[in-house]
């Protein structure tokens, strides 16, 4: 072992110990960083501390014992509550916990009138995931850039690092977005489950069509990229938005006949009738997300 390498263990505090604020000392233990813990329930540190971690009795403690803080607590309102009376001066704060964009950037403004840098992250994991090489798992992070390169090697060991910009509101825009397309596939699922429920037809044959045809059809999100960056949203459309609508309707009827609701459906099929009637019937889907934005709806009411 060199110095470099025990040089590269620095120490760092973690607040919170629920799940994944648990898997992330665990993950930072095994590299053999110094850590320490607190939690607002103590009983919940034990196990990390006959693992080796150093349990502090207050948030204001563990952020005196290094350098490095990291916070992952239940909500933003967690942290400024747990930070409140600390002394952040000259700290690195890397916030984990699950916000939004424009709570980052409140946090980064309220860290640095405490005299501390501070980086916001979005994790793109489950706790099983944190530690486990290969999982797939990383974590989102924005704001202080020379933070991020000078503790990235730290901040990779739990997990992969990908850092997003400067905007201290963009690891969790970014975290946000996914997440959201994510519930809207999961929306799909149970609706193409629910159609098949009451027929002969075992969820357990059917799941492997149905994991293929999301794959390929998820490969569209590199055109409506390439869509919206030209704003040119008949680009490349094999299937106009007319045809789209007019075969939706079979969609309807067949919902009906296996007596399913409609109701995750009818929104999104709402919205690509509207954008029909105005007068796109040759573009693809992608010109909704027009649809979407409140900018553009108070500009068309101005």
């Amino acid at each position: 072992m060199t110095d470099k390498t025990v040089d590269a263990r620095i120490p760092l505090t973690v607040l919170g110990a629920g799940a994944m604020g648990t898997a992330l000392v665990r993950a930072w233990l095994a590299a053999g960083h110094p850590v320490t813990v607190w939690n607002r329930t103590p009983s919940r540190t034990e196990a990390l501390a006959a693992e080796g971690a150093t349990v502090a009795a207050s948030a204001a403690e563990a952020v005196s014992a290094g350098r490095l803080v990291i916070a992952c607590l239940l909500d933003d309102a967690s942290v400024g509550a747990a930070l409140d009376g600390a002394d952040l001066a000259g700290r690195d704060l890397v916030n984990l916990t699950t916000g939004t964009p424009a709570e980052g950037r409140a946090r980064a403004v309220w860290a640095a009138e405490r005299g501390a840098r501070f980086l916001d992250g979005g994790i793109m994991a489950v706790p099983p995931m944190i530690g486990s090489p290969g999982s797939g798992g990383y974590v989102f992070y924005s704001g202080s850039a020379d933070l991020f390169e000078e503790h990235r090697a730290t901040l990779a060991v739990p997990a992969g690092t990908r850092f997003v910009g400067t905007d201290p509101g963009f690891a969790a825009l970014h975290d946000v977005a996914l997440l959201s397309a994510m519930y809207g596939m999961f929306a799909g699922m149970a609706h193409a489950f629910a159609l098949i429920g009451p027929e002969d037809i075992a969820p357990e044959d059917f799941a492997p069509l149905l994991v293929s045809w999301l794959g390929a059809m998820s490969g569209s999100a590199h055109q409506a990229a390439d869509q919206l960056a030209s704003g040119d949203y008949g680009k490349d459309v094999a299937s106009g938005l007319a045809m789209q609508v007019a075969g939706s309707a079979t969609l309807l009827r067949t919902a009906e006949e296996q007596k399913v609701s409609t109701e995750l459906l009818t929104p999104y099929l709402a919205l690509m009738e509207r954008r029909l009637a105005e007068g796109h019937g040759e573009e693809g889907t992608t010109g909704v997300v027009e649809l979407l934005s409140l900018r553009r709806a108070a500009t068309d009411r101005a």
